[in-house]
């Protein structure tokens, strides 16, 4: 009788000894998410006034092609340390230029979500239209209606098509908590041989964890002869 009154007494405190040890494991779980989730609601990012030239157009050679084209450049070293506001201003942007696009395996999937495009691959991105890109820019322009509109309805145009237009040069600007993103572009139409370019500023307003479109200058389109 006492040996068995030891075992239960055993069993008992072995039960108790675990469920207080899952218990804990479970508050430090349940901890170190609340952690995760007010450490992302309350990260700050700062803009520090400045003026950056983040795409031009230079003539290099290509290996595979065997010539020299005039392709688009991207500053690298910027992207190294570019904030998130700044990230996302430039992707919103990019979204709806071309900018060197071409399918991933050489053609398009069945969502045409595999893009892949210049800008955005230097931006960490993915693929236009891919979740990891419209996740990022939804989140940033949560409070904005007319933008999240619009990436309701994002071009997937690879720079093979007929019509197209590309950028020739972005220049960022921020002062204050405004992101000023400055372009040239310039399309075409091989088929009726149409060429033309403009040029374009978009101010975007930088609040604690969104950004917000608040005016667009756009110049007419100039027919290039």
């Amino acid at each position: 009788m006492k040996v068995a009154t030891n075992i239960f007494l055993f069993c008992f405190l072995s039960f108790i000894s675990c469920s207080k040890t899952k218990t804990d494991n479970n508050n430090k779980q349940a901890d170190s998410v609340l952690m995760h989730i007010l450490t992302s609601k309350t990260k700050c990012f700062s803009l520090k006034d400045t003026t950056i030239k983040f795409l031009w157009r230079e003539d290099r050679f290509d290996e595979k092609l065997k010539g020299t084209y005039n392709f688009i450049v991207i500053n690298e070293n910027y992207c190294k340390s570019i904030t998130e506001p700044e990230k996302a201003a430039l992707a919103y942007v990019a979204t709806f230029v071309g900018n060197e696009c071409w399918w991933e395996n050489d053609e398009p999937n069945a969502n045409r979500t595999n893009l892949k495009c210049k800008i955005l691959s230097a931006l960490d991105l993915g693929c236009q239209g891919s979740e990891k890109h419209l996740s990022f820019l939804r989140n940033w322009f949560k409070n904005d209606k007319k933008c999240l509109k619009e990436l309701e309805n994002i071009p997937s145009t690879p720079y093979t098509s007929t019509i197209q237009d590309t950028f020739d040069k972005i220049n960022l600007t921020i002062k204050g908590n405004t992101i000023k993103v400055w372009y040239k572009a310039s399309g075409i139409n091989s088929r009726d041989e149409l060429n033309w370019e403009w040029t374009e500023t978009d101010y975007f307003k930088f609040e604690k964890d969104n950004l917000q479109l608040v005016k667009v200058e756009k110049s007419k389109n100039k027919i290039i002869k």
